[in-house]
């Protein structure tokens, strides 16, 4: 059976640990390959290799590294089709929905290639006489990637390549469950001109984490996953001197307005609930139907919840995959049960789904669920899964108060004609990222992405402008060019511009 190898100094790497992990084809349910776990031994190693790269790497011109972010491109719209049969035949989600991440991925790198506008400095002329003062940013040196099994290529393509591209070194730990994209990514840059130990792989469990975590060499940490884990994160890497974006879990809200076009509503909510298996930290795992909007909205979300096309996630035409794990499906499953036993009303039952010729694969259906509460465990718990649970209110603000009363804060929607509707709605919601007639609301690539509450821990979301600050620290000089053999005195009073 194959084993899938770390990435270290530009080339495959075995490691010193024999421990591996099982990589399953979920659509199948078969173990695939294996993964090698990385020891503290082996971070180490990148660690080194990463050090070492950074004294050229970031020296290097502006223009060395954005024309390796080109070339990176081109590569990723070359490889676009390999790359996501990879993530599909270990992730589960359709292949379309994998180039789909890719795709999103590709818009970071693309602001990278234009990092030579974001990274000006600025000048001012005379601040006293003869005194001039400019600033500009530096890389921090090597830095750390820490990224969730959801999106293989998306979420670790919102940090390498504005790290890379400012100047850092990079080490990626991604998902044990999904590993091969990032050694896949890994070859792209070797092709695209990077220099070797400038990006790095190192697959593991929690020795590895921890590994980054307190490594004197990493100067900073960039997660994405559940709130429990970016917490510990947070608190592990600043303890150790390090700067972190910690970003968690969440429970997405959809508000739909009487005013508001149900089919169109429904269409939009459909897919951002079921869409690759509800696996998103964006998905929409609450609709909230706003007094007559509830009982249409049910019916229309019911019968597209049953033409949703469920199959392994190569066929052409499918639209929902399998779930990550067998530990996935019966936990989502088993979440479907406890919400019928708390009394909501089951209306789309997606478990105990099988698919012809792949029954030991781990799907199960799209899940609706009627008349949940806020006390419910269907709406307290991230469930990660086809499952969207209805919460029936009378007016848009009792729904604005039901979304800032939950603890996440990841992203929100509201479904209207109104216009003064959406505006009370985006002014009052405490949540970092807002749709109006938006399902998912991703931001671009020049915007940055981050919720707020326990969907971000600490105070740094990911790419854009944020990214490039996360990433760099200024430096402000002050100058002053005397003429030969012209006097200046000091003063020994604190120094004014006067």
């Amino acid at each position: 059976m194959k084993t899938i190898e770390h990435w270290i100094n530009g080339s495959p790497a075995a490691g010193t640990s024999p421990e591996t992990a099982p990589v399953f084809n979920p659509a199948t349910g078969r173990e695939q390959a294996r993964v090698a776990l990385a020891s503290a031994a082996d971070v180490d190693t990148a660690v080194t290799a990463a050090t070492a790269a950074f004294e050229t790497w970031s020296e290097s011109s502006l223009t060395q590294r954005t024309q390796v972010m080109f070339a990176f491109r081109q590569l990723l719209v070359e490889h676009e089709e390999e790359l996501g049969r990879i993530i599909s035949a270990e992730h589960g989600k359709t292949v379309d929905d994998a180039r789909g991440e890719i795709t999103r991925g590709r818009e970071v790198v693309e602001f990278a290639c234009g990092l030579g506008d974001v990274l000006k400095g600025s000048f001012s002329d005379q601040v006293s006489r003869g005194v001039d003062v400019h600033n500009f940013r530096q890389p921090l040196g090597v830095v750390a990637g820490i990224t969730p099994f959801n999106f293989p290529a998306m979420v670790p393509l919102w940090m390498h390549p504005i790290a890379i591209a400012t100047g850092n070194t990079f080490i990626l730990k991604p998902s044990e469950r999904d590993p091969s994209a990032a050694n896949f990514v890994a070859e792209l840059y070797k092709r695209a001109g990077l220099p070797d130990g400038v990006f790095n792989v190192v697959h593991g469990g929690k020795e590895a984490v921890d590994a980054i975590l307190t490594h004197s060499g990493v100067e900073a940490v960039s997660f994405v996953g559940s709130t429990p884990i970016a917490r510990y994160v947070h608190e592990t890497a600043t303890s150790h001197g390090k700067r972190v974006q910690a970003l968690g879990g969440a429970k997405n809200h959809a508000v739909v307005l009487p005013d508001a076009d149900l089919e169109f509503a429904a269409n939009h909510i459909t897919a951002g609930a079921y869409g690759s298996a509800g696996e998103r930290c964006m998905a929409v795992s609450v609709a909230v139907a706003v007094g007559t909007a509830a009982d249409g909205l049910v019916e229309i979300l019911e019968r597209k919840a049953g033409e949703v096309k469920v199959g392994p996630g190569d066929v052409p035409g499918i639209e929902m995959g399998p779930l990550v794990t067998k530990a996935s499906q019966e936990r989502v499953e088993n979440a479907v049960g406890t919400a019928a036993t708390q009394g909501a009303t089951v209306v789309v039952d997606g478990r105990g789904l099988k698919i012809d010729g792949h029954e030991s694969g781990f799907f199960t259906g799209p899940s609706l669920l009627d008349h949940v509460t806020t006390e419910m465990d269907a709406y307290k718990e991230e469930l990660f899964g086809p499952v969207l649970a209805i919460v029936r209110v009378d007016t848009l603000d009792e729904a604005i108060g039901v979304i800032n009363a939950n603890p996440y804060g990841n992203g929100t929607a509201l479904f209207t004609g109104s216009g003064e509707a959406a505006r009370r709605f985006q002014r009052n919601v405490k949540v970092g990222m807002i749709g109006v007639n938006v399902p998912v609301p991703v931001p671009m690539s020049y915007y940055s992405f981050g919720g707020w509450k326990d969907s971000l821990i600490g105070d740094s979301p990911i790419h854009g402008p944020e990214g490039i600050r996360f990433y760099t620290r200024p430096k402000v000089v002050t100058t002053r060019w005397p003429q030969p053999k012209q006097q200046v005195t000091a003063g020994f009073n604190f120094p004014t511009s006067n």
